[in-house]
């Protein structure tokens, strides 16, 4: 059979508007490439919320089992073709959810498991074939998609088998997703002490005793705008680290620029992750020593300030960065959690303030951000409990790759049935 063989019916994407209008009254969440990255590593807060009409909504959204295809926009070593599985997680978590005008949806016919499809799609799309049906619009990536669907092969299994390979694949990506969910937690108590030292101020005094609550003295910063503990001081993000590092992208017009060791992380890269081990780019040493001055050592914190701005995580090998992205070389171990949560709550409060952040942000303009700064002693102790938590979490990141690698070569195998499943599994 061909791929288009299997499909019921087909969802077109829909835009949308940023701000709710009169033809337009419908709040949706819509699905771009960009979120195909976060979504895979089932994160779903960067969804970016749309309004739409109410056709939009009878004929175009989206529901569990739906299967998304970036159609159009691939970055310079993706192929079109990537793929999202529309699960249940995700419809709880965001609602009503529509495709990008960038992708297309489908739906498969009765005797198929989607889930199936998605897993025979990603082996396709991990082998390349989509390369063979790419076009280009004023330098823009578009898929054939119609050419692909009706060239494409896909051996017809019995339910019952392919739902047998379903629960192989899905029990991996299952417990991917538990440690995920390990991982949410864990930084979610780690902000929750932030906040109780940081924000209410209730850090240690010199009795133990929570500062604030206890009667603590306040005073006014003008710096901030706002009464913070005595003893504490409102210093920019560059003044306390002095190192921060703007990427750069080597020159693309050299093809031996890229493809080695280095991990080139981007913003994709970062989504999800706390700790960042690899990225879908990679430089070569002869790009990378280009621009030597761009190295980051492991435990740099990388920070996107354009485009999407305030996605923020450690850098956990050698690795340099795009331009899109600011990154802090630590000179003083113990305000790299600290930091990490103070540009945190500082981006959530821009948001919230304005309902975005900022289209750009300059690496002048990154470093002169300003956070309450406590004493050493006290970054020391908070440094000391929050670190085994995020240890903890990286430890949980690098179980991830692991597990994603074993899955990613266990598909093909199930796919090309040069291996089987002959142990219970319950099915998908």
């Amino acid at each position: 059979m061909k791929l288009a063989d299997i499909i019921e019916t087909f969802i077109s994407g829909d835009w949308g508007e940023e701000k709710v209008a009169e033809d337009t009254p419908n709040s949706v969440f819509c699905i771009r490439g960009a979120d195909i990255v976060p979504i895979t590593n089932h994160c779903f807060n960067g969804i970016p919320q749309r309004f739409v009409c109410d056709k939009t909504i009878e004929n175009k959204t989206l529901k569990a089992g739906d299967l998304i295809i970036e159609k159009s926009g691939g970055s310079p070593t993706q192929s079109t073709g990537r793929i999202i599985y529309v699960s249940e997680d995700m419809i709880k978590a965001k609602g009503n959810v529509v495709c990008s005008n960038f992708c297309t949806a489908f739906r498969v016919k009765a005797g198929w498991n989607p889930l199936y499809v998605y897993y025979f799609w990603q082996n396709v799309y991990n082998h390349g074939a989509f390369f063979n049906f790419e076009g280009k619009t004023s330098g823009i990536k578009n898929l054939q998609l119609d050419n692909a669907l009706s060239a494409i092969d896909i051996e017809y299994l019995p339910l019952e088998k392919q739902n047998r390979i379903v629960a192989s694949l899905a029990s991996i990506d299952e417990k991917i997703k538990v440690n995920r969910q390990i991982n949410d937690n864990l930084e979610a108590m780690a902000k929750q002490l932030y906040d109780y030292w940081f924000v209410q101020f209730d850090f240690p005094n010199e009795e133990e005793k929570p500062y604030k609550s206890s009667g603590g003295a306040m005073v006014w910063n003008e710096k901030l705008k706002r009464e913070i503990p005595k003893g504490l001081d409102a210093q920019k993000i560059g003044d306390i680290e002095k190192n921060i590092i703007t990427g750069k992208t080597p020159s693309c017009a050299d093809e031996d620029n890229f493809g080695g060791d280095i991990p080139f992380v981007t913003i994709d890269d970062i989504r999800g992750n706390l700790f960042v081990f690899g990225a879908q780019r990679t430089l070569s040493t002869k790009g990378a020593d280009s621009q030597e001055k761009k190295y980051l050592p492991i435990g740099s914190l990388s920070v996107s300030c354009i485009g999407t701005i305030g996605v923020m995580g450690f850098v956990a090998k050698l690795a340099q960065t795009n331009q899109q992205i600011n990154s802090i070389v630590f000179e003083h171990e113990y305000n790299k959690e600290f930091l990490y949560f103070a540009l945190r709550v500082y981006f959530e409060n821009a948001k919230a303030k304005t309902g975005n952040v900022f289209a750009n942000m300059s690496k002048e303009e990154f470093a002169s951000i300003i956070v309450t700064y406590p004493p050493k002693q006290i970054l020391q102790a908070f440094h000391n409990k929050i670190a085994p938590i995020f240890d903890s979490i990286k430890n949980n990141i690098e179980e991830i790759n692991v597990l994603t690698k074993q899955r990613d070569e266990l598909l093909p195998l199930l796919m090309n049935g040069q291996t089987s499943v002959n142990y219970h599994l319950s099915a998908y």
